[in-house]
């Protein structure tokens, strides 16, 4: 079952922590095309108690005017938009309070720029980069109707062999990607936790963030055990959907035969009844 107490994934662990701002900086200036050297002048303003499905957004940070907003995904999230948007709402809600400005004066509030960006890792084939729009999700039938708000999220693939431009400016990313990598390679034959320490050790001596990775090895371990039955649960909850919804179709299905005067062995057969019924077993 998921843990539903507040977590952190490995990613907020490497590019959300104080400790490391210089790591934390080099990929902002890699994401955005910047140059900046001053990581000292980067806040964290992740939220912790900002909770979905038990894990908390990944990290946020306000540097020169600009809110961003970065997230994990090894399973491919569509809605990532709308999270992000109730996400931004809270931090706007605490940056305007921080600030003790008035939002029913007259005077315009000044509000940093967001930029949110999801670095993907997942099994399922992506392109290099996608954006996810709010409006995908607002229905096509309704014509004539433009909305006035629209959110807009850089989905960017860091698996092997993606975005090289990107690893090349940010080592960190590039060994965190790596890292991941090795753990999935593992992880079959091995349970999650022995696959960590096996990527652990075979990481090259030059990384930056091996030290990290190894003075921190327990909690590493319980974040990927974490994330990782997470990932299964949610595999898990997919596949009972598709069952729960190929019963509920043969039952309507059944039904209708009935009411067409098939014999009930005969809507049996038909509607595949009895073998869904057998699936949810």
């Amino acid at each position: 079952m998921i843990n539903f107490k507040h977590k952190d994934r490995l990613f907020t662990y490497i590019f959300g922590r104080e400790e490391n701002r210089e790591w934390i900086l080099s990929l902002y200036n890699a994401i955005n095309g910047c140059s900046y050297s001053e990581a000292d002048e980067i806040a964290i303003t992740t939220i912790d108690d900002a909770v979905y499905m038990g894990m908390k957004n990944d990290a946020s940070l306000l540097l020169h005017w600009t809110m961003s907003l970065w997230a994990h995904q090894s399973t491919y999230n569509p809605n990532m938009p709308v999270r992000e948007l109730m996400y931004l709402g809270k931090l706007y809600d605490k940056f305007i309070h921080q600030r003790k400005e008035n939002i029913f004066g007259k005077k315009l509030i000044k509000l940093p720029i967001p930029k949110i960006v999801v670095f993907y890792n997942g099994k399922e084939k992506k392109e290099e980069e996608t954006v996810l729009a709010l409006s995908d999700a607002f229905p096509s039938e309704v014509s004539g109707v433009e909305s006035d708000v629209e959110v807009r999220v850089r989905m960017i693939n860091i698996n092997k062999g993606y975005n090289r431009e990107l690893m090349s400016a940010c080592k960190p990313l590039s060994e965190y990607a790596w890292f991941i990598e090795k753990i999935r390679k593992y992880s079959g034959d091995y349970e999650t936790e022995e696959a960590v320490d096996l990527a652990i050790n075979e990481m090259p001596e030059g990384f930056l963030i091996k030290g990290f990775l190894v003075g921190h090895r327990a909690e590493v371990k319980d974040m990927c055990i974490t994330e990782y039955n997470e990932a299964e649960t949610m595999q898990l909850f997919k596949e009972e959907g598709r069952a729960e919804g190929r019963l509920e179709k043969a039952e309507q299905v059944y039904k209708n035969c009935l009411a067409r005067g098939m014999s009930e062995e005969d809507a049996m057969a038909i509607s595949g009844l009895r073998d869904a019924r057998i699936a949810m077993e």
